[in-house]
């Protein structure tokens, strides 16, 4: 794998944004709304620079426009959600850009515009044109995106993950989905997995499914169901993860773990809270299972 000095950039300039929401939210939504709206709007086409840093090839150059303009249009469509559901009880414009955020990830629909060492670049892409609009322009409350983690955020995705082992293990067990691996693995390789979990998979899957769609479920259809009907999500989200048909034993597991994590996630509303659990619950599969 060769990572050039505009492909270093362009992966600093992907996870730029991320780590700036993780620790500035309120100190960046400040900031940027002093701008005119127009360059409100426009902004987020900045997302967009990587694919160019990153040396897009001429035979994938139509994946240019997408870059630049879909974040532009996320930002629009959130803005017209502010205007219309000044409440946040959920405008279908939240929806809409949630359902085409979540597809183009689950169908892997821009992954053909990289290389596949580089893929992560375009989920990170499209995380920051979620960020922000969210954030910034929409400007929805309780999303709880904040990697200052707290001993709070630590006791309660332990506490869910203590939940979630003797539930799910003896039915992955049961249903042939999970199976105890021989080799053991040292101390630093578990660490460094669940690390990488954290901050990969568990921190923008957490944004998206409880920071986005419980958040706004709940002002409409209550906490309980709000929980239940996005871990089902959750669950179908893994349809097709790890087989080429519908995996129905992932997505039975997928949903059942999807409860706790929201439940972690509800608790203070902290997605650290539910990525802890969600991290710890892949790395236990990754490295034991």
């Amino acid at each position: 794998m060769h990572w050039s000095p505009y492909i270093v950039v362009a992966a600093i300039w992907c996870l730029a944004p991320l780590l700036a929401f993780a620790f500035g939210t309120e100190p960046i939504v400040r900031f940027c709304d002093k701008f005119p709206l127009v360059l409100r709007l426009l902004l987020p086409a900045l997302f967009g620079v990587p694919y160019v840093l990153a040396g897009a090839p001429w035979n994938r150059v139509h994946w240019l426009p997408i870059y630049f303009v879909l974040p532009v249009i996320v930002a629009v469509l959130l803005w017209h959600a502010r205007q219309s559901d000044p409440e946040q009880r959920g405008d279908w414009r939240d929806f809409a850009v949630l359902l085409l955020l979540g597809v183009a990830v689950d169908l892997r629909w821009f992954e053909p515009a990289w290389p596949p060492h580089l893929s992560v670049l375009s989920k990170l892409i499209l995380l920051d044109s979620g960020l922000y609009g969210f954030l910034v322009i929409r400007q929805l409350t309780k999303v709880g995106f904040d990697l200052r983690i707290s001993r709070q955020d630590a006791l309660i995705g332990f506490r869910e993950l203590l939940w979630i082992a003797p539930i799910v293990i003896p039915i992955g067990l049961l249903l042939g989905f999970l199976h105890f691996r021989a080799n053991v693995p040292d101390a630093r390789s578990a660490l460094l997995t669940a690390l990488v979990t954290f901050l990969l998979i568990a921190i923008p899957e957490e944004i998206f499914f409880r920071g986005w769609i419980q958040n706004l479920l709940e002002r409409r259809l209550g906490g309980t169901a709000a929980l239940c009907v996005t871990a089902v999500i959750f669950g179908l989200s893994h349809f097709n993860k790890r087989a080429t048909h519908f995996n129905w034993r992932y997505v039975l597991l997928a949903t059942i773990t999807g409860i706790f994590y929201g439940r972690a996630w509800r608790t203070q509303n902290r997605v650290p809270a539910s990525a802890i659990t969600h991290a710890c619950v892949d790395a236990v599969w990754s490295l034991w299972l």
